[in-house]
């Protein structure tokens, strides 16, 4: 009886397990084999660590790799404190509650491709209208996105536009959990707002940080869909970001063994940071 629950339970999980297996498994694997490997369109020359040995003298992976850290950097924290603040806010009896986290949840089901033409048009130097609202306050706004200084500023600030209110859901998720015992009695004890928040909130939302953290940080370093929209990576290759590269070399150059060691070098820098932000935070998450 055992072994026939057994194997119902496999049938039902073969066809997940079988296009899991032929559409992520598989060419993952294959991917990592390319990357031993100088190809082009065809069976290509193995070279062992040549790729990768590549990357260190490319100028152009330098470039990108700094312009992903810059990004991850500036993007995660600022979305991360947005969304937490957003969630405090949203969290209290306040008027239109439902109205404001519907509103600010929204950017983050909508495509990202979407939002990148929107903002394009939007931060146009010419004809957009937020930058018509930012000369009106005297600020200078440059050649829009097509001004090496700024235009990764631009990205960063639509990247926390699109996901501060997905991250905002997950604190107030996170808000639920602790119990309301927990300020009455920080509140009898004379605590105010600051007190309870640092004596209370924050240490209770240490698990929910970490996890929006690490998720913040890893589509921080897979940035894509509005450099690809916006920028193209210029000007001047000022916010190309590996994955940007990887589709360049790979879609565009058609060097797949190469494109391939990128993307390889990409999942080792997020699987480290992930480790190592998971460490970080669960020895300072407090446990109720």
């Amino acid at each position: 009886m055992r072994a026939r629950r057994t194997a119902t339970a496999y049938a039902f999980l073969a066809p997940t397990l079988i296009v899991v297996g032929v559409f992520m498994v598989w060419p993952m694997l294959q991917s990592l084999a390319d990357s031993f490997y100088d190809k082009s369109i065809g069976p290509g020359i193995f070279v062992g660590l040549g790729n990768y040995t590549k990357l260190l003298g490319d100028p152009a992976f330098l470039i990108a790799l700094r312009n992903t850290v810059f990004y991850a950097v500036a993007a995660t924290p600022v979305a991360v404190a947005l969304a937490l603040g957003l969630a405090l806010l949203l969290n209290g009896h306040v008027r239109g509650r439902g109205f404001f986290r519907s509103a600010l949840f929204l950017p983050s089901v909508v495509s990202l491709g979407v939002v990148a033409i929107a903002w394009k048009f939007l931060l146009d130097p010419d004809i957009g209208l937020v930058t018509y609202w930012l000369r009106g306050l005297g600020v200078d706004v440059g050649d829009g996105v097509r001004d090496a200084d700024v235009a990764m500023w631009y990205l960063i600030g639509v990247g926390v536009w699109k996901n501060a209110g997905f991250y905002m859901v997950m604190y107030l998720a996170g808000l639920q959990t602790i119990p309301r015992m927990y300020y009455e009695a920080a509140t009898i004890d004379g605590a105010g707002p600051w007190q309870r928040f640092r004596k209370v909130t924050w240490p209770l939302l240490g698990h929910t940080t970490m996890f929006v953290f690490i998720i913040a940080a890893i589509a921080a370093l897979q940035v894509f869909d509005q450099i690809f929209v916006m920028t193209r990576g210029g000007p001047h290759f000022a916010t190309e970001s590996l994955v940007y590269l990887v589709y360049r070399k790979g879609l565009q150059d058609f060097e797949f063994g190469y494109a391939s060691a990128i993307a390889w070098v990409l999942v080792l820098i997020v699987f480290v940071l992930s480790l190592a932000q998971n460490v970080f935070f669960s020895r300072r998450a407090v446990r109720f």
